[in-house]
């Protein structure tokens, strides 16, 4: 009998969701001539067909802000079955669209409906985002049969109200049957610290730099905070309340002043019954969402013991409301935690937070939390931060890896233990060698730091280096803190993190001048030094390539060189104004903005929302969401790091840096080869500071895709015999940098200089961009082949000084470049050097010599007279090596 019933309520539950499912996918739709209309306020307007609408009367004011006036219209409504459904609205302005969005005065209007038993609510009816069709939110209903009371703003016209069942994100089968292992420990509190380091944190409040941030969060939740409660009415998001509310909590967390505790608690659990979102989507409102959340967890741990059953199912049930309206949803697998907006404050700390604070009463929440973060984000992390830099560029990856932050440090000051790889604490470093003198940063990814005059303040993601140097109690990191003007407007967070015994140290030189960044994300980062001054004389070159492709601010640049020297020498001349948009898919993203080899293949099919062919590397806004299909997929392999080695420079040897990539498979099938060679020289000079050698070696599908090597810059170039001349001037001083093209041979290559809005068309397609000029320098071998060569070398040299002289020859796998007391050798095709070759040394001065792109193993160093001169060992991997050397001619040969 017992299994007959269980099998019969199961059977009634798989009919139920098959039922909803089904159901989702319909609508049903009330058109306004079914309503009961107020004939006192609006009036039934006919339109074209059987189209009808309903108006506010021309001389009648709207009612929306009024509590007593009787509604514009009515509709009965009979439903299915109780549950939640989604309300869709139907409306059109009164004024023709199309001239309203032509002259940009497409305003937001919101209409006022009511249900039995439930509060008014604004929601928006019609804005430049959806126009017409709104969704007007999720309602809950007892139910089935509901009356729905309209008000209506001026110039809007309903035309009918639908609703559809709600169906909540799936809960994948892993996360349902999820047993985490790390779980809340028994007491209060839990977020941010414990039983443990409870006493830690309050013994450091008056010491050092902590005692300014405690005074600060004292006077603060001292100061009473006004807010008129009144249920029946709702409230926007209140950043200044929620700060009172944590400020509060934290006080009494602190002091055990009851009084202000239960003022914390009063005050925000008033709020959370006031608040109301809608159904607002502009402006990323989930972050808000996330904050009102996050505010409440705080209180309801913090502040739990002043708290009966009662405040506290008040306060899940509020919490878990807005949780639904969330971006990644409830349960919260809308989307991945792993990248886009689901990888950022949603889960990392809102929900999880959430979570923790009620564990005790509702575990299924964490189970939720925890799976995505310690089975998902984790591993992903852990295989990812293999390369201590972020793939989602400088701004965004600051700002989300800050969000990852919170996770670890939340359930590290859970448990005591982390639950993240400890290669963790080496990425914010990677913020440090991005760093330029003038205070900007290299280009990775979409910058929002960098806007349409091109000008940026001193880059600053304070926040995220507080949670960095704090988690890994490091001093060099937390110089970077300060110097980016520390945290005053979170002194809370500010106070559980800190330790004032740890001293800031604000020397980089320690650190390495280069920075290979491994196999993972692909790419190296070389300087002459750390005086990041405005008047610096400090070179700072990033060659990219090699690795994986991980979508969303990432862009198609494999293969992207950049040069620093007084100011942008050449980069990225994309601008990050807003996602999604032709301009940012076309051309922002996309490789014809960087320094970089482009490929035409007309044939290219084109992708995710594009319109144009740039020719250059997969554009892709898909993302892997583990390591096993990041390393399988085809799709996401963007080439291979071939080599990545570098010398430091001292007294006895100035420095080199190497890299090379196996970029092939970042294109499509139109490349059938291609790598990219990169040799960085640290002069040591004060005139001409530094060297690049960039070599590539490309090999088409088709001799008719024709092949265009690119550098970008934001000042005007000069066009010179030998190649090109930028320049740039940070603080009154100009640094130029002497472009020198030694293949394609002159009389084989023909160059361009793109300017004005042809510096941001892509073959084509213009998209014009309000910001200051821009130029592209384009340069294609004359004869169309198959297979292609370009030699270039760089000198980076003070204003009036002249560059070094250069000289080279190729010979059997190399190209040999002299520049002033340096001889390089690099290989000249894709495979690497392995057999013997001789090197001439001049008898002008004693040479270094670099050696690239050798085969590993055992390298033997012989004078004229077969005597051994030096002997190298070529690491596999790094391909490089150097040696000091007098005139004369040397065999340069593998074996011992």
């Amino acid at each position: 009998m017992c299994i007959v019933n269980n099998s019969r309520r199961l059977l009634l539950m798989l009919s139920g969701l098959l039922w909803w499912s089904i159901a989702a996918s319909q609508q049903l739709q009330w058109n306004v001539d079914k309503a009961k209309i107020n004939r006192h306020t609006a009036e039934l307007v006919k339109g074209t067909g059987k189209i009808r609408w309903v108006a506010l009367k021309p001389d009648r004011p709207s009612a929306i802000d009024s509590s007593h006036t009787p509604a514009d219209l009515v509709f009965q409504v009979s439903l299915p079955r109780t549950g939640t459904y989604e309300m869709i609205t139907c409306a059109t302005t009164a004024q023709n669209l199309d001239s309203l969005v032509k002259i940009g005065k497409v305003e937001t209007s919101r209409i006022k409906i009511q249900f039995p038993g439930q509060r008014p609510t604004r929601r928006i009816v019609f804005d430049s985002w959806n126009h017409s069709l709104q969704t007007a939110g999720k309602f809950d209903f007892s139910t089935t049969r509901q009356q729905v009371k309209i008000w209506l703003p001026k110039n809007i016209r309903l035309q009918y109200i639908a609703f559809r069942p709600y169906v909540p994100p799936a809960v994948p089968v892993a996360a349902q049957q999820y047993k985490p292992a790390v779980v809340p420990l028994p007491g209060r509190p839990r977020l941010w610290l414990n039983e443990e380091s409870l006493p830690v944190i309050k013994s450091r409040l008056l010491t050092g730099e902590n005692k300014t941030a405690w005074e600060k969060v004292k006077a603060a939740a001292l100061q009473p905070f006004a807010f008129a409660f009144d249920p029946q009415k709702e409230v926007f998001y209140n950043a200044a309340l929620e700060q009172a509310a944590e400020n509060k909590a934290f006080y009494y967390l602190m002091t055990g002043d009851t009084a202000i505790g239960r003022q914390a608690v009063e005050l925000i659990t008033h709020y959370l019954v006031m608040l109301e979102f809608g159904n607002v989507k502009y402006g990323d409102i989930t972050r808000e969402v996330g904050r009102a959340i996050y505010t409440g967890a705080l209180v309801y741990d913090w502040c739990y013991p002043l708290m009966d059953t009662s405040a506290r199912r008040t306060l899940r049930y509020h919490m878990m409301r807005q949780a639904r309206e969330m971006e990644i949803g409830w349960p919260p697998f809308d989307n991945s935690a792993i990248n886009g907006h689901g990888n950022e404050a949603q889960v990392n700390r809102d929900l999880l937070a959430m979570s923790i604070a009620v564990y005790d009463e509702d575990p299924l929440p964490y189970r939720y939390a925890s799976y995505i973060i310690l089975e998902q984000l984790a591993p992903m992390r852990k295989f990812e931060y293999a390369s201590p830099r972020h793939n989602q560029g400088v701004d965004y990856g600051a700002y989300r890896f800050g969000w990852e932050m919170h996770a670890a440090w939340l359930f590290k000051r859970m448990t005591g233990r982390p639950v993240f790889d400890d290669n963790i604490k080496d990425l914010p470093y990677w913020w440090l060698y991005m760093r330029l003198p003038d205070g900007t940063m290299l280009h990775d990814g979409d910058m929002f730091s960098v806007r349409a005059h091109r000008r940026a303040g001193y880059w600053k993601q304070p926040q995220t280096m507080l949670l960095s140097y704090a988690y890994a109690d490091d001093p060099v990191l937390k110089a970077e803190f300060e110097r980016q003007g520390g945290l005053p407007d979170n002194p809370v967070l500010f106070l559980l993190l800190n330790d004032p015994a740890l001293k800031p140290d604000t020397s980089l030189a320690s650190l390495p001048l280069t920075k290979d960044y491994g196999h993972v994300i692909g790419s190296m980062i070389a300087r002459t030094g750390w005086n990041n001054q405005p008047n610096s004389n400090d070179v700072i070159a990033q060659i990219k390539g090699g690795g994986y492709h991980f979508g969303n601010h990432q862009h198609a640049d494999a293969g992207a060189l950049e040069i620093y020297y007084h100011g942008m020498q050449l980069g990225h001349i994309g601008l990050y104004l807003s996602y999604g948009t032709p301009y940012d898919f076309n051309f922002n993203k996309r490789s014809v903005s960087h320094s970089m080899l482009l490929a035409v293949d007309p044939a290219e099919p084109l992708l995710f929302r594009t319109e144009a062919n740039d020719g250059g590397s997969r554009f892709s806004q898909r993302f892997p969401v583990t390591p096993q299909e990041t390393v399988t997929d085809p799709w996401f392999n963007y080439g291979a790091v071939a080599s990545a080695g570098y010398a430091p420079p001292s007294a006895a040897q100035p420095g080199y840096s190497y890299f090379k990539a196996d970029l092939t498979a970042a294109y499509t099938a139109k490349m059938q080869q291609y790598t990219r060679g990169f040799c960085f020289l640290d002069l040591g000079r004060d005139d001409v500071p530094a060297a690049i050698i960039l070599t590539d070696d490309m090999t088409t599908a088709q001799a008719s895709f024709k092949k265009y090597w690119q550098i970008t810059t934001c000042q005007q170039p000069e066009q010179t015999n030998t190649g090109f001349i930028l320049h740039n001037t940070v603080n009154g001083i100009t640094g130029k940098t002497h472009v020198n093209m030694l293949l394609p041979a002159p009389d084989n290559r023909q160059p361009d200089i793109l300017s004005g809005d042809s510096a941001t068309s892509t073959f084509g397609h213009p998209y014009v961009v309000n910001s200051p000029a821009v130029y592209r320098i384009m340069v294609s071998p004359k004869a169309a082949r198959v297979h292609d060569r370009f030699l270039t070398v760089f000198q980076m040299a003070r204003d009036n000084a002249a560059p070094l002289p250069v000289s080279y020859y190729e010979a059997a796998q190399r190209y040999v470049v002299t520049i002033g007391n340096r001889i390089v050798v690099m290989a000249s095709g894709p495979a690497l050097i392995d057999t013997a070759f001789p090197l001439t040394i001049p008898g002008d001065q004693a040479y270094e010599v670099v050696l690239t792109g050798l085969a590993p193993g055992c390298w033997n160093v012989q004078d004229e007279r077969g005597n051994t001169v030096s002997v190298i060992d070529i690491v596999a991997g790094k391909n490089a090596s150097s040696f000091r050397a007098k005139a004369g001619t040397y065999k340069i040969s593998p074996g011992k």
